[in-house]
């Protein structure tokens, strides 16, 4: 694995950290490369040898989280839907800042976007169409159903303020889960 020199990891962490910040702040078509350049206390040019643009700190800081929900999923493999909902949610819980800001803004969108292709991705191996409660009926549909379900349950849940404790969301969709997916 490549070292990543500790001045650009930290240029990049200043970059990021000051279009969260910039995203509480402000409209995502108000925030500017000079606004995050000065809140991050770098140059422009230092924002361009890391990032195309303002879209693309969006984009590689949702890819980032979508990495370690992916790691999260690697992790859950053999627990139950439960358990594992109950990391996601935590997850959620430790970076609602971001999240929050995010699905408060334009960002929105993308993060779902992205969001519903993993989630989906991470339930077709769970969705059998040949036997059980499933049987003959339409896999892309069940998955879309489902992914949907969970993504919008967790955005739902974070933008209302995280109201309902980790532990009973996750049970509550990993029963969910178990009832319609085995």
């Amino acid at each position: 694995m490549a070292k990543i020199d500790r001045r650009v990891q930290k240029s990049q962490d200043a970059i990021k950290k000051a279009f969260i910040e910039l995203m509480a702040e402000k409209s995502f078509d108000q925030i500017t490369i000079q606004d995050i350049s000065d809140r991050a206390n770098v140059g422009r040019r230092t924002i361009y040898d890391h990032y195309l643009d303002k879209v693309d700190v969006l984009d590689k800081l949702i890819e980032e989280h979508i990495n370690e929900l992916r790691k999260l999923c690697k992790a859950a493999a053999d627990l139950s839907y439960v358990e594992g909902n109950l990391l996601w949610y935590q997850y959620f819980e430790t970076h609602y800042p971001f999240f929050s800001t995010l699905l408060a803004s334009k960002g929105a969108s993308a993060f779902r976007e992205q969001f519903l292709k993993f989630v989906i991705e991470e339930l077709e191996g769970d969705v059998d169409v040949e036997a059980g409660i499933n049987r003959g009926m339409n896999r892309e549909m069940i998955l879309r159903f489902f992914g949907a379900a969970i993504v919008e349950t967790i955005i739902g849940w974070i933008t209302n303020g995280l109201a309902e404790p980790a532990e009973v969301l996750a049970e509550q969709m990993g029963i969910l889960l178990d009832r319609n997916l085995m």
